[in-house]
């Protein structure tokens, strides 16, 4: 992959690793269009992820899914904020590395759980998990997703952006991580 500005930045990692958060202010301060896959397959299907899941099964969705992140790879000048899973099936990872520049933030599973505990967003599969399950939970996904996630271009340690106040030193951090010079 040449090294270009209107080459795909995806964000990968477990959920409530900050790949919205970061994400989007990101996008915003490097001067690129912020894409969250989630919601974007929410739009285009007008129906929520959890619905799609249950009316269609998660088979289909991960094709829906597919799809749609292989649609907004074509796109110049984006960063895309991918669901956690996204990098687990199909060639998903492969294309990702191949059309633009992956980075999994990284995060350790006490501070996913804090977040996702204090989170506005509410997570179907984990709301009727005690501390003790939600962390055995998170801990077993973690595992089995992560020979995906280490397969990104890079690594990007989140856990240390606990507020919107160091979105700044976050986002140049990852810039300086990917080579990207401010915009």
């Amino acid at each position: 992959m040449q090294e270009n500005m209107s080459n795909p930045i995806f964000l990968i990692g477990y959920m409530a690793a900050g790949k919205t958060t970061l994400g989007r202010y990101a996008a915003r301060e490097m001067g690129r269009d912020f894409i969250d896959l989630d919601r974007y397959i929410e739009a285009r299907y007008r129906k929520s992820i959890a619905d799609i899941f249950a009316s269609d099964g998660e088979a289909r969705f991960r094709e829906i899914e597919r799809n749609m992140l292989h649609e907004v790879a074509e796109f110049d000048n984006v960063l895309v904020a991918t669901g956690g899973g996204t990098p687990c099936f199909f060639d998903n990872m492969a294309y990702m590395n191949e059309r633009g520049v992956a980075v999994f933030l990284s995060c350790p599973v006490e501070t996913i759980c804090r977040r996702i505990k204090i989170s506005k967003v509410k997570r179907p599969l984990l709301l009727s998990l005690d501390d003790e399950a939600l962390t055995n939970r998170i801990d077993e996904m973690l595992a089995a997703r992560m020979p995906f996630y280490m397969q990104a271009t890079y690594s990007f340690d989140s856990s240390r952006y606990e507020s919107r106040a160091v979105l700044a030193e976050a986002t140049k951090a990852l810039q300086t991580l990917i080579g990207e010079n401010e915009g």
